[in-house]
């Protein structure tokens, strides 16, 4: 249940604003809803990570402006 709750707020940090929405108003209510959430879509899960992360780091291999996206990127991640 706690390690449930923790990819909850996981997502929540690294998701589309609508995801967002969906997992804010499911740990605001996680008493209530903790049993229709005991499984976790690991598909959506990651694919919103990864679009979420995913272009941003990319551009970070690109010589000569990688390290100003990256320093940009990773003080928004923060």
């Amino acid at each position: 249940e706690e390690r449930l709750f923790l990819l909850h707020v996981f997502q929540l940090a690294f998701s589309s604003d609508e995801i967002r929405r969906q997992t804010l108003d499911d740990i605001e209510n996680w008493e209530s809803r903790k049993e229709g959430l005991a499984e976790m879509d690991w598909r959506k899960f990651q694919q919103e990570y990864r679009d979420y992360i995913d272009l941003a780091k990319m551009f970070q291999l690109v010589p000569g402006i990688g390290a100003f996206v990256g320093a940009y990127a990773n003080n928004n991640l923060l």
